[in-house]
């Protein structure tokens, strides 16, 4: 169960409106980057969250209603970003061709038609659950696996990419109340980051919870290849040394090495098709 409170988990101010900003703002709402997506991730995590304690699933649905509110803060400035935008094609085709510009490129009036469609057609001047392309949210970016350390992997990427989202916005914002919204929003972004780092580390660290899942006996893997960097390069380059190339891996369980990839397969005969597949006789 969830209960509502009417005020705004942190204020919203706008003193002069932009729609082009508004636009932006969606991508914060509806892109893969966007509080829709960490906040149904975190949601379904917590739903499918099994074991003898209850203390992630709590943590990830307390996390989870957050976001709702960081939805709400970015709805309501997407609003009061378009108290100015045009309400006609008329005043659109009068405003200044920068803008149209700006919305998309090329044709300006269709840059300006495409907002107007969408946030005066659609919504009535209001947010919508779409990137700011106008393309929905279609929850293909939810990560819920049921693996308690993958997810807190999928996590942190979701909330590091999030942020990076969220300082773009930040230096992208002329506006002084904008900035304030962001400059908590990309808060939020570094304590969840943390968050997720802190179960993992919990968890057992990288030693502790790789590879995912911990679970499968590593003796079924062929284990002649499970620490070995695969150089593909042919033109004589050394292939690039890094902490992946040498040393004990993350897992305190091997040793990488480098190893210049060679084939140890066959090449693929698939035999001539078959006479109903619609192939050409030259194929049979």
């Amino acid at each position: 169960m969830l209960y509502y409170d009417k005020r705004l988990q942190y204020p919203v101010k706008v003193d002069k409106p932009d729609p082009i900003f508004a636009r932006m703002l969606q991508q914060a709402i509806g892109g893969i980057e966007g509080e829709i997506r960490v906040c149904m991730q975190y949601f379904f995590q917590g739903w499918g969250a099994r074991g003898p304690t209850t203390k992630y699933r709590d943590m990830l649905l307390n996390t989870a209603t957050e976001e709702i509110g960081h939805i709400e803060m970015l709805a309501t400035a997407v609003a009061l970003n378009l108290e100015t935008a045009p309400a006609t094609l008329q005043e659109a085709g009068a405003a200044d061709g920068v803008v149209g510009a700006v919305m998309g490129g090329g044709n300006p009036r269709h840059t300006i038609e495409g907002m107007l469609h969408r946030h005066v057609l659609s919504t009535g001047m209001a947010a919508y659950p779409a990137n700011c392309d106008g393309v929905p949210f279609d929850m293909s970016h939810v990560y819920a696996s049921g693996n308690l350390a993958a997810d807190m992997y999928c996590n942190v990427a979701a909330e590091t990419t999030g942020r990076v989202l969220a300082v773009r916005l930040f230096n992208a914002a002329h506006d002084a109340g904008m900035k304030d919204m962001l400059h908590f929003l990309i808060a939020r972004d570094t304590m969840h980051q943390q968050q997720w780092l802190a179960v993992i580390e919990e968890m057992g660290g990288h030693e502790g919870n790789l590879p995912i899942p911990n679970s499968f006996p590593q003796s079924k893997e062929h284990e002649k290849f499970n620490y070995n960097f695969f150089a593909t390069t042919r033109d004589g380059s050394p292939p690039p040394a890094g902490r992946w190339t040498s040393g004990p891996s993350l897992d305190g369980k091997g040793v990488f090495t480098v190893v210049q990839n060679e084939p140890m397969g066959e090449e693929p005969n698939l035999g001539p098709a078959r006479p109903d597949s619609g192939a050409q006789t030259q194929q049979m």
